[in-house]
């Protein structure tokens, strides 16, 4: 799944690139997608011929405000992409929505892995139709939190630290990569418990997942071998060569930029977890 500093760069490309257009058509290639906007007629008639007022993002949905009153909202799971097209530009496999507007081509979402969600639902019944909005944790590049209330957040929890980071109901939208680095970063084992953090090492925490994620965004993103992740104009992103422990276990893997020692792998909650035995206590 797509983490924040993908979404976010996303959200500030199309924010800058569609605002003030209007949409003239849409396509829509997969019917089952329109399922919970009412089905393909309603999806599209919702869609024509309004205008974009802005997007913004929730925790890892996107949402663009129009000017009837509506929001099309678009999670793009593991192997979404938005991608910015010209309307003369042949039609990749795997599009299944595409958005032409009055001016300045296409927006195209395509869906790689089968697990994208696109609704269009009215602003003042967001909660309602998508629950899970109520229910998610601190967003670190949507609102900064002051190290002292992150503090608070992260004591509050019984999890250990891995898992802490990757429940969104805490901290949205950090997943496997960013917690695995945020963890290097801040020195920190996976398998802490809160309680046995002292006030030194909450402040690392929380400086490390500020300044990582604000690095990622500023490199536009993670591509990884294997992943779907582009911008919408196709381009990877550029975050991969600042990784320090992410996947760089084994033969082919760096080593730690401290120590040099090898990068392990310990299987955590059904999934790999990345860290430096020397480096991080």
């Amino acid at each position: 799944m797509l983490a924040l500093p993908e979404v976010e760069t996303i959200r500030r490309d199309l924010d800058r690139e569609l605002s003030s257009l209007r949409i003239k058509s849409v396509e829509l290639l997969e019917i089952g997608l329109a399922k919970r906007s009412g089905g393909k007629k309603k999806f599209v008639g919702r869609l024509e011929k309004a205008k974009i007022t802005g997007v913004r993002r929730r925790g890892l949905y996107l949402m663009m405000g129009l000017d009837t009153g509506e929001v099309l909202v678009i999670h793009l799971g593991a192997g979404g992409q938005l991608r910015r097209h010209a309307n003369r530009d042949e039609i990749e496999p795997n599009t299944v929505v595409s958005l032409t507007f009055t001016k300045k081509g296409q927006l195209r979402l395509l869906d790689q892995a089968g697990d994208v969600e696109c609704i269009v639902v009215r602003a003042d019944k967001l909660t309602q139709t998508i629950p899970e909005l109520e229910i998610m944790g601190i967003d670190p590049l949507d609102q900064p939190v002051p190290w002292r209330m992150f503090g608070q957040i992260v004591l509050a929890q019984e999890a250990k630290l891995k898992a802490v980071l990757t429940d969104d109901r805490v901290i949205v939208g950090l997943g496997e990569l960013y917690s695995d680095e945020i963890l290097f970063a801040a020195g920190l084992r996976y398998d802490r418990t809160p309680n046995s953090l002292g006030p030194q090492e909450l402040r690392r925490l929380h400086r490390a997942m500020v300044e990582i994620l604000h690095d990622a965004v500023k490199h536009r993103g993670c591509t990884l071998e294997g992943s779907y992740y582009v911008d919408v104009h196709g381009v990877p992103g550029g975050y991969a060569e600042y990784i320090n422990v992410f996947k760089q276990s084994g033969r082919n893997g760096r080593p730690c930029p401290r120590c040099h020692r090898a990068i392990q792998k310990y299987r955590y909650r059904r999934r790999w977890t990345y860290y430096c035995e020397q480096c991080q206590i």
